[in-house]
């Protein structure tokens, strides 16, 4: 988890982080047995959070059913096109639903129905990031592949994330 690796240098520049998952305790709990993080994880099913924060999820249209409208309307062929390589875990570039394919099975990790089910209702969910100060404002954000299919999988780096707090912290 990209986000367990900056740890370090966001509390040293004086960031709590928080991170919202879309799973229930329970199986967030079994997957952690599998990729721990120092980070603090909230578990909200429902990614009422997410939409509340405006992290956009794909949606699929079929062909001929109006123009595609990345990431909101988009075709399963466009998705399909994309290669994501997160981190070194992967043998090359490679298709995003076949990643959570290898990397499961990488880790011993086995669906349930319950995984099944939260993938079939969240399983396009994109990933944002917020500085949001001590009073509440959101400062800083960062959505995963809000513009471009071709951006799926890219986060900002640690580098990155100490820059915009250091940015907004005046120093």
């Amino acid at each position: 988890m990209q986000l367990g690796a900056a740890q370090p240098a966001l509390k040293a520049a004086g960031v709590e982080t928080l991170a919202i998952i879309n799973t229930p305790v329970e199986r967030a709990r079994l997957y952690f047995v599998h990729r721990p993080t120092p980070v603090t994880l909230l578990a909200d099913p429902d990614c009422r959070t997410h939409a509340a924060y405006g992290v956009l999820r794909i949606g699929f249209i079929e062909p001929g059913d109006g123009p595609p409208q990345w990431p909101t309307r988009t075709t399963m062929e466009e998705f399909q096109s994309v290669r994501i390589s997160p981190g070194e875990e992967l043998s090359g570039p490679t298709q995003p639903m076949l990643a959570n394919d290898v990397l499961n099975q990488k880790d011993g990790f086995e669906l349930t129905a319950v995984d099944r089910e939260i993938f079939a209702t969240h399983g396009t969910q994109l990933v944002g990031h917020f500085l949001i100060d001590r009073d509440g404002v959101v400062r800083w954000t960062h959505s995963e592949a809000r513009d471009s299919a071709a951006d799926l999988c890219r986060f900002p780096s640690v580098a990155e994330l100490v820059a915009a707090t250091r940015i907004l912290s005046g120093r």
